[in-house]
């Protein structure tokens, strides 16, 4: 038995058990170093890897969204994440992409490129075109929330109800996708986009809120403040942490995880399906 399904240029995805997502940041920038790859060589090699150890889909992203960060030009990230894009299909033909972007230009350009699924951490606000790419396309859509932009986000995040008003948002925003045209929409509560520590802990708790859309949800904590903060550590620290977190989110709903590292995650799901076998 299985809730969801979303077709990838024609590849029928089954969220029959949770899947995960491999986070591949094409930039020099990404809050987390060893993700961070330039070498289309080691991109490649990064995809293999991600793949072999059991992952479903690549996030490729070309411009870092972590907190503060600046913004560059739309040729930059075009210059960034499309020759990846096209390496990573060459060399993968069954791979499934997704672009994780929230600018229109960039994300038509990776489709074009062997891009299937568009991640867009604005869920339209930044650049309402995207949309409307997505449903020409038929490219499923990860519709995340964020409070501000990746610059201001985390000055001062602020809710009277967090999980009411990330609910209203991402209800209004699924409303929006499905009169664009877009048939497959995934959502994302946005951890660690405009919300504090606290608002992150309240949101996991109460994922299971979040199925009234009935679309799958995407959870994506791999390595963020809300996990190495707590344990007083670094990113590079934070593997034990986010497994924890990932596993709260499994047992909370979550349909993909979106990793930096793949096996463990996987390891996760594997464990998870010991108690919930497919039927």
């Amino acid at each position: 038995m299985f809730h969801y399904s979303i077709n990838a240029a024609g590849k029928l995805i089954l969220f029959d058990s949770p899947k995960v997502m491999g986070i591949i940041n094409v930039t020099p920038d990404s809050f987390y170093t060893e993700s961070r790859k330039k070498h289309i060589e080691e991109i490649i090699f990064t995809a293999g890897q991600m793949l072999d150890a059991g992952a479903t889909f690549l996030d490729v992203g070309g411009m870092s969204t972590r907190p503060g960060a600046d913004e560059i030009s739309p040729a930059e990230e075009l210059n960034r994440v499309v020759p990846s894009i096209e390496a990573i299909a060459k060399k993968y033909p069954n791979a499934i992409i997704s672009i994780d972007t929230y600018r229109s230009q960039v994300a038509e350009a990776a489709l074009n490129a062997g891009a299937t699924i568009i991640n867009d951490i604005s869920g339209g606000d930044f650049d309402k075109t995207i949309l409307t790419v997505a449903a020409k396309k038929n490219a499923p859509y990860i519709c995340m929330h964020i409070q501000g932009t990746p610059k201001t986000m985390q000055q001062n995040p602020s809710y009277e109800n967090v999980v009411k008003e990330v609910f209203q948002h991402l209800q209004q925003k699924v409303v929006r996708c499905r009169e664009a045209g877009i048939k497959d929409v995934i959502i994302d509560l946005g951890f660690g986009f405009g919300k504090t520590i606290e608002h992150n802990y309240e949101l996991l708790s109460n994922m299971r809120f979040f199925e009234q859309l009935d679309c799958p949800i995407l959870a994506g904590l791999s390595r963020k403040g809300m996990i190495y903060k707590p344990l007083k550590n670094r990113q590079d620290d934070a593997l034990a942490g986010t497994i924890s977190a990932n596993t709260i989110a499994l047992q909370n709903g979550a349909d993909i995880l979106r990793v930096h590292d793949v096996k463990p995650a996987v390891d996760c799901v594997k464990i998870w399906e010991v108690l919930h076998p497919r039927v």
